[in-house]
């Protein structure tokens, strides 16, 4: 019977396996939606054209700037609170979404290429109400800059300490609390301040929109603005996760689609065992049947083996399948946080006792049939 539960706790094994992973996944994309401040965000409409000579491909052509015209905040503005007053009838003046613009630039800075991003300090605070600074304070003057938490250990900056960038001495005024994104590795300073030490004034990278309503129409504020706004491309954060979630999807389909695979193994391990069992106690069988044993009873004793075969290898099955998805999930999706999930037990129970019971009927059922003669020829 070892085999048989052997082959139950493998098919077992990867079907919680892939479970675990799959939600471990889907609920971190939902985390990443309830930290993302914004729930729209505006880039530069940048395209790429394939280039073709007859049938040979001479690679793509990007299209666009890469930059935003600052001076589209105040339609976007316009367009965002507008859309938001008529989809929830409010009177009140005065804006109503929060309005993020960045700034992307590379610098080096001790000798390593960062990331700076210029921000509106007060904009930027509101729609991203997970940052804590760790040390320090947070941006007050133009002049200064407040750190990651890993570009802060990288440089080997603390709270006080001054960078130079493009020439200018800019004071790190705080440091702050690791984030698991790449905002840990980003320099942040003020957005006038990074336009004016790069030449780069009036233009901006991004935008993010934080529409601070849980019924706000931000599909209906992208498709507009994409309307109205030449040269900008706005996307509703919900579409980015539609987009995310369907490919989890296909993912798990195929991950999904090995399980019931190994399943299938198990299930022929299992039928096998079974078959040899039959095979090996035709004897016992036939006496039993001498001393007046019912076909039904032979039966239930196969039944019952498959039963305690099928626990067995559900509960080995659950303990191994978990312990598997903590080592293969992070592989699988990157710094998904794999975590213990009891309400799959029952679900290991019942997947690993039907395997077992499915793949032990034809074997008991032609147990049943074994006669004394037969037996006795075993002899």
């Amino acid at each position: 019977m070892s085999y048989a539960t052997l082959g139950v706790v493998i098919g077992t094994m990867t079907f919680v396996a892939v479970l675990t992973i799959a939600l471990a996944a889907e609920a971190r994309i939902n985390d990443q939606l309830e930290k993302y401040g914004a729930n729209l965000t505006i880039l530069p409409a940048i395209n790429s054209i394939d280039m073709t000579l007859g049938d040979l491909s001479l690679g793509t052509v990007t299209v666009g700037e890469n930059y935003i015209d600052q001076d589209k905040l105040p339609e976007i503005r316009q367009i965002t609170d507008g859309k938001i007053r008529e989809a929830l009838d409010i009177q009140a003046e005065g804006d109503i979404a929060t309005i993020a613009p960045k700034l992307y630039l590379t610098a080096d800075i001790e000798g390593t290429s960062v990331m700076l991003v210029g921000i509106e300090p007060e904009e930027e605070q509101k729609i991203k109400p997970w940052w804590q600074v760790q040390e320090g304070e947070y941006l007050n003057g133009s002049m200064e800059a407040i750190v990651g938490a890993t570009a802060a250990d990288l440089l080997k900056l603390n709270v006080g300490d001054t960078i130079t960038v493009n020439g200018s001495d800019l004071y790190v005024t705080g440091i702050l609390g690791e984030t698991g994104s790449n905002e840990d590795y980003q320099v942040f300073i003020p957005l006038e301040t990074l336009q004016l030490l790069f030449n780069k004034q009036g233009v901006i990278s991004s935008i993010d929109i934080r529409a601070l309503c849980n019924a706000c129409p931000v599909e209906v504020i992208a498709d507009s603005i994409n309307q109205n706004i030449t040269g900008v491309r706005a996307v509703a954060v919900k579409q980015i996760a539609h987009t995310e979630m369907g490919m989890l999807e296909r993912i798990n389909r195929f991950m999904y689609a090995l399980a019931g695979i190994t399943l299938i193994i198990g299930g022929f391990a299992v039928f096998n065992t079974m078959m040899a069992s039959v095979n090996e106690r035709t004897k016992d069988i036939g006496i039993m049947r001498a001393v007046g044993s019912s076909r039904s009873q032979i039966l239930r004793i196969f039944i019952y083996e498959s039963l305690i075969t099928g626990i067995a290898g559900g509960i080995l099955g659950y303990g191994v399948g978990t312990l598997l998805a903590y080592v293969i999930g992070p592989l699988v999706f990157e710094n998904t946080t794999i975590s213990f999930a009891p309400i799959f037990i029952p679900v290991s129970l019942a997947v690993a006792t039907l395997i077992a019971v499915a793949a032990t009927i034809y074997p008991a059922l032609r147990a049943t049939k074994v006669k004394v003669a037969d037996s006795l020829r075993a002899l």
